[in-house]
């Protein structure tokens, strides 16, 4: 699987691993890629069966397998030693190398994560795969932003909807591929597991989220032994692309506290 490792911004900087949710692009953090590469060496990549790593998932394709496949990419980089940032699936990519990883996993950042899917993400989805099934790959991507950002932003900000509308339906991933990583998503239950998860973790949630609700990350932070929590006000799911600022400086400030040491080398 291919990933990509930006350059060191100087000698024995912290890497930093970077896992988008559903949609699975490497670009997904693009508004966070700036601020980081000052500090930390990046890790970005499409996941499997999306973008750069395209290509047909297996029947039974498991939360397991995501974490194993970025696992083996890291060690063949010769990455040994990293932090993740995760975003919702991303965030439960993140728990599961902590558990199958321990040694490997410094920190973890949980972006509106989830110990076990909710019932009104459940729901969320359930609509949205009635919508691909009726319309297509077109009126999955359509409706989105509906579950990604705020009404207000979405108002604001039009013309890029209808560019990331056309990119969307340019780079889709594939129905099978897209319900096979769905699938792998709603069977994932980290309930009974997270008390072995020993890195630390940040949890930071937006009140708003319309997909995930704010209490996912309530009851993620309660079960992991060593978490702290953030949540933001404002900026739904897609919190850090709609505020990015306000994100950027949470993100900063909680990956300094989670990996102490390195800023004197800076």
């Amino acid at each position: 699987m291919k990933i990509s490792v930006s350059p060191p911004p100087y000698p024995g900087a912290p890497v930093v691993v970077l896992i988008a949710g559903l949609g699975g692009s490497a670009s997904y953090w693009l508004a966070q890629s700036a601020a980081l590469e000052q500090r930390y060496q990046l890790v970005c990549y499409d996941q499997r069966g999306t973008g750069q790593n395209a290509g047909a998932l297996p029947a039974g394709y498991t939360l397991r397998h995501m974490a194993g496949e970025l696992t083996q990419a890291l060690n063949e980089a010769g990455l040994t030693r990293y932090a993740v940032v995760g975003h919702a699936l991303g965030a439960l990519v993140g728990l599961q190398m902590a558990l199958d990883r321990p040694d490997a996993v410094r920190a973890l950042v949980c972006v509106n994560g989830w110990l076990s899917l909710h019932p009104h993400t459940r729901r969320c989805f359930q609509v949205r795969e009635r919508l691909l099934d009726a319309g297509g790959p077109a009126a999955w991507v359509e409706a989105q932003p509906l579950f990604l950002y705020p009404a207000s932003w979405m108002a604001a900000n039009a013309p890029r909807l209808e560019a990331e509308e056309t990119l969307g339906l340019v780079h889709f991933q594939g129905r099978e591929n897209l319900l096979r990583r769905l699938a792998a998503l709603k069977e994932a239950d980290f309930s009974l597991l997270a008390a072995r998860i020993r890195c630390p973790v940040q949890v930071i949630c937006a009140a708003d989220d319309l997909l995930v609700p704010a209490c996912c990350s309530d009851a993620l932070h309660t079960a992991l032994p060593d978490s702290r929590k953030t949540v933001m006000t404002q900026g739904g799911h897609a919190c850090n692309v709609t505020e990015p600022e306000t994100f950027n400086a949470l993100l900063l400030s909680g990956l300094g506290s989670l990996l102490p040491g390195h800023e004197a080398v800076l």
